[in-house]
């Protein structure tokens, strides 16, 4: 049984307790001695149970409760001839009654979830399911594929780790990757998976502190998240089109997120272990330090690229880098930086446009605009650049 079965909502409990204790639930499974695939699947029964009862008579101890119901439904689920003797082993071994393990495993839970061996997708949803707690029907929804497929998924990731040791060390940098994809999903159903990974960040961070003196790549992480959240408000206007950086109404910007990220960041900064998520932190701060477009320190947002080029060599960052020159040189410099980057790149043709525009070729930006706007990956960016080409072809006096 899965979660989603009782619904996402309406129910009186407190879905935001039940997430944040959903990792520790499932680490207590492991230590008592149950895998990791069927410590997940007696939790997500634990859920069901929660979601039904709990409304009519909250428990005291919330952990102890979905403990105690997780354990049950997993001996439960061994009760067959040929686990009888196992079985009997594990009944004969159950913690008698008091305060429930104190043990939390989420960091390793991250770790497992964020598995080399599993694909992106299934390390999503995986993460977002063992560690997040949501429903196999909210990552579903999510991700707008039918409920089935996702549990196929998630079944499979479960039986490609169903090996790994619980407490051997992983790789933090593929979880920093996993909670990435996350955030930048954004938001669909009724989960908010930019505000949910936002979350997750924060339980990774607090876990690291006090085991390897902090993070810096990990804080640089949730900082880049803060950053970009506090500008969601205005990235949309109410017809629900895009609202480019330059004429975002910087007003609706979260200062009190904008404040948080900024401090995160110095403080990573500060442990002098630059990584390529502090450098994307950097140059997002910076836009959100500047009162207005024309006031942004374009100058330091090259030299912070120039250090993103230098750890990554990535497509993207040159990209985005020659989009920083325009600002701060000149589009001719723009376009001379754009050279050399592959015109299959997603953005490449729309970033070429905008800089032909600044440089007074409207005919040719147009055009672009239009071709860019043929090769867009969602309908909101496919209208913005066809917004942006009949403009041009009906000419400002027109507009």
């Amino acid at each position: 049984m899965d979660a989603g079965a009782a619904g996402a909502g309406g129910t009186g409990v407190d879905e935001h307790l039940l997430r944040t204790l959903t990792p520790r639930v499932t680490s207590i499974l492991v230590r008592r001695g149950a895998d990791f695939a069927a410590a997940e699947d007696a939790v997500q029964d634990a859920l069901v149970e929660a979601l039904r009862t709990w409304p009519a008579a909250p428990p005291r101890d919330p952990l102890g409760w979905l403990v105690t119901v997780a354990w049950r439904r997993f001996l439960d689920a061994t009760r067959s001839e040929s686990a009888r003797r196992l079985r009997e082993e594990r009944v004969a071994e159950e913690p008698p009654p008091g305060p429930t393990e104190s043990a939390d495993d989420t960091l390793q839970l991250y770790f497992l979830c964020a598995h080399p061996s599993l694909t992106s997708s299934s390390a999503v949803a995986l993460t977002l399911r063992a560690v997040g707690g949501l429903t196999t029907r909210q990552v579903a929804e999510a991700y707008l594929v039918p409920e089935a497929t996702m549990a196929q998924r998630i079944s499979r990731a479960k039986r490609t780790v169903a090996d790994v040791r619980f407490d051997q060390v992983g790789d933090l940098a593929t979880v920093l990757r996993v909670l990435y994809l996350v955030f930048n999903e954004g938001y669909s159903g009724d989960v908010d998976l930019a505000a949910e990974a936002i979350r997750l960040t924060r339980r990774l961070v607090a876990a690291l502190d006090p085991r390897h003196d902090g993070h810096p790549e990990a804080s640089g992480l949730l900082a880049l998240m803060l950053l970009h959240h506090a500008r969601r408000p205005a990235r949309t206007a109410p017809d629900g089109s895009l609202v480019p950086l330059a004429e975002q109404d910087r007003s609706r910007w979260d200062t009190g997120a904008i404040t948080e990220g900024v401090a995160l960041l110095q403080g990573a900064l500060g442990r002098d272990r630059l990584g390529e998520l502090q450098a994307q932190a950097a140059i997002a701060a910076l836009h959100a330090d500047a009162p207005s477009v024309e006031e942004t320190d374009w100058v330091q947002v090259v030299e912070w690229y120039d250090e993103l080029v230098r750890l990554t060599d990535s497509p993207v960052a040159r990209l985005n880098r020659a989009v920083a020159v325009g600002e701060a040189d000149g589009p001719r410099a723009g376009l001379a930086a754009l050279a050399g980057i592959d015109a299959s790149l997603p953005r490449r043709t729309a970033v070429e446009a905008y800089l032909r525009e600044r440089d007074g070729d409207p005919a040719t930006a147009a055009r672009l605009y239009v071709e860019a706007a043929a090769r867009a990956r969602s309908a909101a960016e496919r209208e913005h650049l066809t917004r942006q080409a009949a403009r041009l072809h009906t000419g400002p006096e027109d507009a």
